[in-house]
């Protein structure tokens, strides 16, 4: 029974010393750590772990003390356990220090990167900025160019609609000419048919006298002969 106490002894103590050397060199780890903090937060949570598996190896190590039958052993037992307890103290301490120095660090790297962010942001504010007043003046120019050029073919329109203008105005004229020349040859023409039809009525009253006359004579001369004692 003893022996067999002695054998889960020396477990609990191998398994305490490994919980302590992974417990150093996380620590170790977090001190040196640059981050970012989920980097830092893992590396707790792993320290966490480690410290609860070490503090369960120190609870199973004072059980043990206390089933022992000799004094003797159960005060080494429970000096190990002891000596366990304050690495362990040792180790939490050393633990916060760690972090402490490394979220420093971080504070400090944040800092420098927004600096330097803020630098970079100015510089490039100002390289965006001449780059934003050549395209702006380059815009200008090319609408300035494309304004001349809208000018110049509405100058040349111009020229081309009094070119039209003067065009239609000599047709106008020209066509008034020759209205007024038919206005002319129609009052002529006007002037003649009346003229026609006051001759035309003439002849037809000379014929019709004409006819009257030759009638008349007809009418005699058959007077003259069917009644010549009349």
């Amino acid at each position: 029974m003893a022996s067999s106490a002695d054998v889960h002894v020396r477990i609990c103590g191998q398994e305490m010393i490994k919980y302590d050397l992974e417990i150093k060199a996380l620590v170790q780890d977090i001190r040196d750590c640059p981050g970012p903090q989920s980097t830092l937060m893992e590396l707790n949570s792993q320290v966490k772990e480690k410290f609860n598996k070490l503090r369960l190896r120190i609870q199973d190590l004072e059980q043990m003390a206390r089933e022992y039958d000799r004094e003797t052993d159960r005060l080494s037992i429970q000096a190990e356990t002891e000596s366990q307890r304050r690495q362990m103290l040792s180790n939490q301490t050393a633990w916060k220090k760690a972090n402490l120095a490394c979220k420093l660090v971080m504070d400090s790297t944040e800092k420098d990167e927004l600096l330097f962010g803020v630098e970079n942001q100015s510089t490039r504010q100002r390289s965006v900025t001449k780059e934003s007043l050549v395209e702006t003046s380059s815009t200008i120019t090319e609408s300035l160019m494309s304004m001349s050029r809208m000018m110049a073919e509405q100058v040349k329109q111009s020229e081309d609609t009094i070119g039209t203008l003067a065009t239609s105005s000599r047709t106008v004229q020209e066509t008034n000419e020759e209205f007024k020349s038919m206005t002319g040859t129609i009052h002529l023409g006007r002037k003649l048919i009346l003229k026609y039809n006051r001759r035309e009525l003439t002849d037809k009253l000379l014929i019709f006298l004409a006819v009257a006359l030759f009638l008349a004579t007809v009418l005699y001369i058959l007077k003259k002969r069917l009644f010549p004692f009349i």
